[in-house]
């Protein structure tokens, strides 16, 4: 129980803002002054999806939106548009915890792998449209193998430090409603 208690949602949700603006700090330090041949994972959006499909309270809608709006300011992308799509991403994955859930890690990891295929392909389809220059594609589909790779790592760094397991079936929150 103390696990669903309120301290502890609200230290979980400081430790996941935390988190995001250690990645975008390391993201934006300069470690190398050629560009890379490798499209980095996109370990935000990871942590986020991993986040939302174990413990759903724990990354809120508007505790996305900010992080990810701030990451489209700090990563120099259009404002608003990755932060609405992994927005909406997350919140269609938290409806489906639930039923991830009773499967196994492998149907967890298919299904943010599948919402990642989808936000990707309608972000570079919006910045087609638009008329914005998305980049190469060869880029953007080796960020997305590249992220998709890293959930597994992700969700189990998430497990091992922070604890953030997934819920089992009958447990209840601090206020006695099933998670």
């Amino acid at each position: 129980m103390a696990e669903n208690s309120p301290a502890r949602l609200w230290s979980m949700r400081l430790v996941y803002l935390a988190l995001a603006l250690l990645i975008a700090f390391v993201h934006l330090l300069p470690m190398q002054t050629l560009p890379g041949r490798l499209a980095g994972p996109d370990l935000l959006t990871t942590l986020t999806f991993a986040w939302a499909l174990r413990r759903p309270a724990y990354v809120p809608a508007l505790l996305i939106a900010l992080v990810m709006l701030l990451a489209d300011f700090l990563f120099q992308r259009p404002p608003g548009l990755w932060a609405l799509l992994v927005l909406l991403a997350t919140e269609w994955l938290k409806n489906r915890a639930r039923t991830v859930r009773e499967n196994t890690f492998v149907a967890e990891w298919l299904t943010a792998a599948g919402a990642l295929l989808c936000i990707t392909l309608i972000y570079r389809l919006t910045l087609g449209i638009l008329i914005v220059a998305p980049g190469m594609f060869s880029l953007a589909l080796m960020q997305y193998g590249m992220t998709v790779l890293a959930y597994p790592l992700v969700a189990a760094a998430s497990y091992v430090v922070f604890g953030v397991r997934r819920t089992t079936p009958g447990e209840f929150d601090h206020t006695g409603r099933t998670l």
